[in-house]
C-alpha cells in the first residue's frame, strides 16, 4: 500500500513525468495460420509490427518506444526500421506469455524509465491505432492516480454458450466494454501489477492493476483500432490504414483495386463470422 501511495503524485510534479511505449512482440501468432510470426506479415508493403510502431513513435508526448523480441527472433533485422531512428529499440527477452515479456521489458528499460514515468503497453498485432485515440488517452490520464486503457462499449448481443454449442443465456451488455490497447500506468505500479500477477491469467495489464484492489479509468476508444488476430483481418486491417484515416502518421496508402476488394470482402465476412469467435476473448 506504502508503494501505491507513493504513485500518487500532487499538483505540477505530475507535469515532469515522461511517457514511453512498451510493445510486446514476441508470441508467434498461430491462430493466423500463417508461417511468419504475425507481427511480420505484411499490410500495405510493410510488415504489421511497423504500423503498431508508427503511431506510438510519432506521438510528441512518447519519449521512446521499447518493442520487446524473442530471444531468437531472427526476423526484426530483416526489415528497415532507420526511419524511427534512436526512438525505436529492440529489446530481445520476451517471456512465455503476454505478462512475462512486459514485466521483462519493463526491468530491461529500468535505467531509462523513472518509476512515475507512463508506460503505454500497446499490442504488436494492432496497427491502426489513430492518433485522436492516443491525444484521448493522454488527456484523460496525465491527472489521474491509478491510470487506464482504451475501450469501446459493448454493442452487440452476448450468449453465453453450453458445451454442445447451444445458447445458454443471453447476457446483459450494460456497463460492457471490449478492452484495447494502449493501456497506460507509471512504472512502478505496473511492475509491481504484474510482478504480482499470475502470469497465464493477466492477459492485459488491466487485469494485472485490479488484482491490486484499483480500478483502472475505461477511455473511448475506437472501432477501428482492431486486433489482427485471425486471416481475415489482415485484409480489414489494409483498408482501415489505406482509408485515409492514418494519413496524418505518414501511413503507406494502399492502391485501389484487387487489394480494397479484398479487404472490403474480408470485411463483409468479418461481420458476418467472426464476431461470434471474439466475443468471447480478446
Amino acid at each position: 500500500m506504502l508503494l501505491i501511495k507513493s504513485l500518487h503524485l500532487q499538483g505540477p510534479r505530475r507535469n515532469l513525468s515522461k511517457a514511453y511505449a512498451l510493445v510486446p512482440a514476441a508470441g508467434s501468432g498461430s491462430r493466423v495460420g500463417a508461417a511468419l510470426p504475425k507481427q511480420y506479415l505484411e499490410i500495405a508493403g510493410r510488415p504489421l509490427l511497423y504500423h503498431s510502431l508508427l503511431a506510438l513513435a510519432r506521438h510528441p508526448r512518447i519519449e521512446q518506444v521499447f518493442v520487446i523480441l524473442a530471444q531468437g527472433d531472427d526476423q526484426f533485422r530483416r526489415h528497415d526500421w532507420r526511419e524511427f531512428g534512436a526512438r525505436l529499440e529492440p529489446l530481445y527477452c520476451g517471456g512465455e506469455t503476454r505478462a512475462a515479456s512486459v514485466f521483462n521489458g519493463l526491468l530491461a528499460a529500468r535505467d531509462s524509465v523513472a518509476a512515475s514515468d507512463w508506460v503505454l503497453v500497446h499490442d504488436a498485432a494492432r496497427p491502426c491505432l489513430g492518433r485522436e485515440e492516443l491525444d484521448r488517452l493522454f488527456g484523460e490520464l496525465e491527472a489521474d492516480d491509478t491510470g487506464g486503457l482504451l475501450a469501446v462499449p459493448v454493442v452487440d448481443t452476448l450468449k453465453r454458450g453450453s458445451r454442445d454449442s447451444r445458447v445458454a443465456a443471453t447476457e446483459p451488455r450494460e456497463n460492457l466494454w471490449l478492452a484495447q490497447t494502449p493501456q497506460m500506468f507509471r512504472y512502478r505500479l505496473l511492475l509491481q501489477a504484474l510482478r504480482a500477477a499470475d502470469a497465464a491469467a493477466a492477459t492485459d495489464e488491466a487485469r494485472a492493476i485490479e488484482r491490486l484492489g484499483l480500478r483502472p479509468k475505461l477511455v473511448l476508444g475506437d472501432t477501428r483500432n482492431i486486433k489482427v488476430t485471425f486471416p481475415e483481418d489482415l485484409a480489414l486491417a489494409e483498408l482501415i490504414i489505406g482509408s485515409g484515416r492514418q494519413s496524418v502518421l505518414g501511413r503507406p496508402r494502399i492502391a485501389k483495386g484487387s487489394n480494397r476488394k479484398k479487404a472490403t470482402d474480408a470485411g463483409r465476412k468479418r461481420r458476418g463470422t467472426a464476431r461470434g469467435r471474439r466475443s468471447g476473448r480478446r
